[in-house]
């Protein structure tokens, strides 16, 4: 069995309009919202075998909160050039890439292309990945190469916004 978590990366800030979009960091809302997911992976017992994450800083701040409050070591995150603004194809391409020691991975990246894979994983549809929120699903497989688009079962959606339910 195989588990994707999509999480996407907390709130940013524009305060700055002269920042490239790979700079923006978090704002004050992201850095409250990014470790309360951490916290609430942890709350689950899902901490993740591998977190890797778009190099963007607001998601590779995101992935370092997050795996703060699990235990996750921080060393251990992986930085992936080709999740910044990767589409579906995309990223389930890194996803049917992986090694197969893995059992739960998390991906940390962008919206569209999150929203778009959320919504071909499984037969679960979201209008909207919002920030700092996470979709979960499950495949029933042994290695992330035979992972395909309607394959997965929907296990959870969450985000800061909503109370958190184990």
């Amino acid at each position: 069995m195989k588990r994707i978590s999509l999480l996407r990366h907390a709130k940013s800030s524009w305060d700055h309009p002269g920042l490239a979009d790979f700079d923006r960091p978090l704002n004050q809302r992201g850095r409250r919202d990014a470790p309360e997911m951490g916290r609430r992976f942890k709350a689950r017992g899902q901490i993740p075998d591998l977190i890797i994450t778009s190099p963007a800083l607001r998601a590779i701040t995101t992935a370092r909160m997050a795996a703060r409050q699990m235990g996750f070591p921080e060393g251990n995150i992986i930085e992936e050039h080709a999740l910044y603004h990767a589409n579906a194809s995309r990223i389930l391409a890194i996803v049917q890439s992986l090694e197969s020691y893995a059992e739960h991975v998390m991906l940390i990246g962008h919206n569209p292309g999150f929203n778009d894979l959320a919504n071909r994983l499984s037969e679960a549809r979201i209008d909207n990945l919002p920030t700092a929120a996470v979709f979960c699903v499950d495949f029933d497989v042994e290695d992330w190469s035979d992972i395909g688009t309607g394959q997965g079962r929907f296990v959870y959606f969450d985000c800061p916004k909503r109370p958190f339910q184990n």
